[in-house]
């Protein structure tokens, strides 16, 4: 990976990890399918507009990339974000990463080096330190409705590889729009008090909705895709490992929660885990 390849993969899991914060504020203003709706909505009206129509042997693709990536991987992940903490929800997520490895062997025949499983696992025990540090409860459904969000992001991520390169930005826009009447039709049948929450959230929950659509939306999801048209998974998804450890530090910058050394010690050897893979190609081809 060239440095300004490095640099946005190390920008897109700071972006997200800060989302955390947006998220969970976003989603006691909103019902949490409903808030997601808004959020692919708006990304579909700002983009469909400026991209190029997918020719028509990429809406396949597009579509099944929305049916992961939006429907399934974002629905689960607001519910249990929005049943549980952001913290447990931070740390579960981190299953995507040697989701997508594991699943880019198979299906894209990329076997992963020795180097990047090592990094893959000390990077992953640095996350297992993190949620030690954070003591977090046996919450088994938000737990596992993070969990089986990850799975499908890494879904998303190899159909991404497999299919592409996409424009990011039509993928963006299109697989937004595919997604809008997916999450429309769950909120309908799971929430209730859609439109009272228009009227009541407050501007902290529109500004929370605004982050998740331009940071979190357009600008970390551009990046990612750009990432995954020009790299390997094996390169490109450890880095989404370092998403705990600046969801964490969003934490304790905005909720007030308490840095611990046994935390620091975790974000570290995250981070060193990710620098590792970085340190010769990641994968070869079988």
């Amino acid at each position: 990976m060239s440095a300004i390849q490095i640099v946005c993969a190390v920008a897109v899991p700071l972006l997200w990890g800060y989302q955390f914060v947006a998220i969970k504020v976003g989603v006691t203003e909103f019902p949490p399918l409903f808030f997601l709706a808004l959020r692919f909505m708006a990304i579909a009206l700002l983009l469909i507009p400026f991209v190029k129509r997918p020719k028509r042997q990429q809406f396949g693709p597009i579509a099944a990339i929305s049916i992961f990536l939006g429907g399934l991987n974002f629905g689960l992940f607001y519910v249990g974000l929005g049943l549980g903490s952001g913290s447990m929800s931070a740390v579960a997520y981190q299953l995507a990463p040697p989701f997508t490895v594991l699943l880019a062997w198979p299906l894209l025949a990329e076997r992963p080096s020795l180097t990047t499983s090592a990094g893959v696992v000390l990077a992953f025990v640095g996350v297992i330190m993190l949620a030690a540090g954070l003591g977090l409860s046996a919450n088994a459904l938000p737990l596992l409705l993070v969990v089986g969000a990850a799975f499908a992001f890494a879904v998303s991520n190899v159909l991404t590889k497999r299919y592409g390169p996409f424009d990011p930005l039509m993928l963006m826009g299109w697989s937004s729009l595919l997604t809008v009447p997916q999450v429309m039709l769950m909120s309908l049948l799971l929430e209730h008090g859609q439109l009272a929450s228009l009227i009541t959230a407050d501007e902290h929950g529109w500004l929370a909705l605004a982050y998740t659509i331009f940071i979190g939306g357009i600008v970390g999801f551009g990046l990612w895709f750009w990432l995954i048209a020009r790299c390997s998974m094996g390169r490109v998804a450890p880095f989404g490992l370092l998403l705990p450890v600046f969801a964490l530090m969003s934490s304790v910058l905005f909720l007030g929660d308490r840095m611990t050394p046994r935390l620091i010690v975790g974000g570290l050897l995250a981070i060193s885990g990710v620098a590792i893979t970085q340190v010769r190609p990641g994968v070869r081809s079988v």
